[in-house]
């Protein structure tokens, strides 16, 4: 079993920007979606073909459920690509300041980064942040933390503990 430090409680991201994380990645998402549309008509424009456009009429013209779960795989692919290769972090917890890390204060491995993003396909995820921990957090043993504070109290708790230390000079 691994450990839970309570600094990592302490120093836990609020549940607003938790909401706030969530919104900014959807919002980047789909616009990235929108520029993707807009480089497909320009280059159609500039080739004099149809190809691409013509493909995403297609996929627009696709049934609901279809949608929701191409959108939520795309998503899924989105958020652990962020994540594993910024160690924690997406560009909303970099506009936010906060990063995923274990309950025991570690970088997640890419099993726990898929675990967590994976889990998120699991309908209703979004709102189970209003609990003490939403589900993707809870299955993976991962955590999103305030960095600023969480450092601050690491180092203090640092200092601390080389009080009394001999330093060699």
């Amino acid at each position: 079993m691994r450990k839970y430090l309570r600094i990592i409680d302490r120093n836990r991201a609020t549940k607003w920007i938790r909401f706030a994380n969530f919104i900014i990645d959807r919002v980047i998402f789909n616009l990235s979606f929108m520029v993707i549309g807009f480089i497909g008509v320009f280059i159609d424009k500039l080739l004099g073909s149809y190809y691409i456009s013509t493909f995403f009429l297609k996929i627009s013209e696709v049934n609901r459920l279809v949608d929701i779960v191409i959108t939520s795989l795309l998503f899924f692919v989105y958020t652990f690509l962020m994540e594993y290769f910024t160690k924690g972090r997406t560009i909303a917890k970099y506009i936010t300041r906060t990063r995923v890390i274990t309950t025991d204060g570690q970088t997640p491995t890419l099993n726990e980064f898929f675990i967590r993003n994976i889990s998120r396909l699991v309908p209703f995820d979004a709102l189970s942040f209003l609990g003490e921990n939403g589900w993707h957090d809870s299955w993976s043993d991962t955590r999103v933390i305030n960095i600023k504070n969480y450092e601050s109290e690491r180092q203090a708790k640092s200092e601390i503990e080389d009080i009394g230390t001999k330093e060699i000079v």
